[in-house]
């Protein structure tokens, strides 16, 4: 999407999913594949903004070693934006989270709204926040955009979202399958939303996105799972609602107010509702022949694919390659 705007894009990553592309493939584009742990200043220079995505990408897997979300998601990133405002980027976008909220309740949240993470990954979105924003200066601009619960087709697509995911089951075995007793509250935002929103930050003036943050989503994407499950039995046919044996209540429970980025950033305009994602999700799963073994497996289940990666002794115990595989990956 960047590409198509025009932006000269570089990308800098350490590639730990280069097995687990789905569909199509993705768009070449220049990389240095890096750890983020790694970065030096001269990786930064001429850059004119950094759109920060790296990290361990969800609560399961910050919980598999808390100590290295710690190190990855948290002061690698704060490390990054010290040297991106070092080497003269101007901008930097940081994709946080709503999980910042963690256990929030029934009430509706804003971007005033109390922290309150409950797992080793919003620990570390929050703290991250709260370091990059004392950076903040005339000429450096941090942004935080606390996402929504991610879900849609993707070249690297993940079957831990819950759209995802129920969709997944529901196509291969028939069940809508809910592992929560199905009442915790969620937003849910497309892929391809988050990144408009990236692009709105982008292109906005200076002041109105300055050391500011925003969640990520519309208000009427805000769901309890077994809203969510409703829409995917409608969608698929032939299928019902299941929970999981051990189904209990989730501590993740966050309702989020999405007015702010709508107010100021009237060029953020998501194309994407929960019905019509569930829709495109069904009619790649369908288009791809997907099977409960791959949706399950360890190809695109995030942390599946890192303890496969760990025992297959192509990564350490700190998920960095081994230096014969880096070859391989570069």
């Amino acid at each position: 999407m960047l590409i198509e705007k025009g932006y000269d894009v570089v990308g800098l990553d350490t590639d730990l999913y280069a097995r687990s592309t789905f569909g199509e493939g993705i768009v070449e584009i220049p990389e240095l594949v890096k750890d983020i742990r790694d970065v030096e200043l001269e990786d930064l220079a001429g850059f004119e903004a950094v759109l920060h995505l790296a990290g361990l990408s969800n609560d399961p897997l910050g919980n598999l070693n808390p100590q290295l979300t710690e190190e990855i998601n948290y002061k690698a990133s704060v490390k990054l934006a010290k040297l991106a405002k070092q080497a003269g980027v101007s901008r930097f976008i940081f994709s946080s989270s709503c999980s910042n909220y963690g256990a929030g309740g029934e009430d509706w949240l804003n971007e005033q709204s109390a922290f309150n993470p409950v797992t080793p990954y919003g620990v570390s979105k929050v703290k991250v926040e709260q370091e990059v924003s004392q950076l903040a200066d005339d000429n450096f601009s941090p942004t935080f955009l606390r996402n929504a619960t991610a879900y849609g087709v993707s070249p690297r697509l993940r079957f831990d979202l819950v759209l995802n995911n129920l969709v997944a089951w529901a196509f291969t075995k028939g069940l809508v399958y809910i592992k929560s007793d199905g009442s915790p509250w969620r937003p849910i935002v497309h892929i391809e939303d988050i990144s408009r929103a990236f692009i709105a930050v982008l292109e906005a003036p200076r002041e109105l996105i300055h050391n500011e943050a925003f969640n990520v989503g519309r208000n009427e994407d805000n769901y309890q799972i077994r809203e969510i499950a409703e829409i995917v039995k409608e969608t698929v046919p032939n299928c019902r609602i299941e929970y999981a044996p051990d189904a209990g209540p989730d501590t993740r429970c966050y309702r989020v107010d999405c007015s702010k980025i709508a107010r100021v950033l009237p060029s953020f305009q998501p194309q994407w509702n929960t019905r019509k994602g569930a829709e495109e999700l069904y009619e790649v799963y369908q288009k791809v022949g997907l099977t409960l073994d791959e949706f399950e497996g360890s190809k695109y289940q995030r942390i599946a694919h890192i303890k496969y990666l760990i025992s297959n002794d192509l990564l350490d115990g700190e998920l960095r390659w081994r230096k014969e595989q880096l070859a391989t990956i570069e």
